[in-house]
């Protein structure tokens, strides 16, 4: 009879709409997820534009005794905006997180959820521990060593542009890195990442660790040093979180399945 063929075409055709309706209702999410997180980066943007004198005070501690410049017109306004984007991107940083993990987490159990909320504000403040030792430890020493390596040539004034270009790089970049323990042990907690793994790679994330200090880094061996060994003890880190949370056996996690 032709009504059961014509039953499961119905069928059939529903479940490709429900599909599409399924992708257009992600789509959705996503992008309401997204304006939310631009409006939480323009407040912050907007709060910094009122504070960019004391702002700039700070950014410019590091670089004390040296003289900037300004050569294009538009350079104080760009510098101004450049320092009050990447200030309003940390501070509505929590709002960032919590948004791309809510936008995944109905894919996620009951349990998974739970240290979603715990690893949240880890995630903060890790990452203003990462943006710390990047303006106390490394910022002072890579300044001083660009400044005054080969000043016997030509007396310098750097561009505040510059200056203020490569600072917030090397901030932003060291937050992020420091955002590495969190993530394993999220990942560990799920059964997603095996500390023999970590501990397996050990030789090459040393390795990696000096390549990444040199790209965030000037081309100055100190400087890279001095970012290569937290990475490193970042990593030793991560791989003890690890064995710590990882689940013991016969304890229920459920793991979701990885291609080999």
């Amino acid at each position: 009879m032709t009504i059961p063929q014509n039953r499961r075409g119905i069928s059939r055709a529903m479940s490709d709409g429900e599909s599409k309706l399924t992708v257009l209702g992600h789509l959705h999410e996503l992008r309401r997820r997204i304006i939310k997180s631009a409006i939480a980066v323009a407040i912050g943007v907007i709060i910094c534009f009122f504070f960019y004198d004391w702002i700039f005070y700070i950014l410019k501690r590091p670089a004390a005794g040296i003289t900037f410049s300004a050569i294009e017109m538009t350079e104080n306004i760009s510098s101004i905006m450049l320092v009050c984007f990447a200030g309003g991107v940390i501070l509505a940083m929590p709002v960032l997180v919590y948004h791309g993990i809510m936008f995944v987490a109905p894919a996620l159990t009951p349990q998974e959820k739970k240290w979603v909320y715990i690893i949240i504000p880890w995630i903060f403040l890790m990452f203003l521990a990462g943006v710390a030792f990047g303006y106390f430890m490394l910022a002072p020493w890579t300044i001083w060593f660009l400044y005054n390596f080969g000043s016997n040539i030509a007396e310098m004034f750097p561009r505040i542009s510059h200056y203020i270009g490569f600072l917030t790089k090397l901030l932003l970049l060291t937050g992020f890195v420091f955002e590495m323990p969190v993530i394993s042990t999220f990942l560990a907690r799920l059964g997603l990442l095996k500390p023999e793994w970590l501990s397996g790679k050990r030789p090459i994330f040393i390795i990696l660790a000096f390549i990444m200090a040199a790209v965030i880094t000037p081309p100055d061996p100190i400087t890279q040093v001095l970012l290569a060994i937290p990475l490193i003890l970042l990593y030793e880190m991560s791989i003890g979180l690890a064995k710590l949370v990882y689940p013991k056996k016969g304890e229920a996690v459920e793991e979701l399945p990885l291609e080999s």
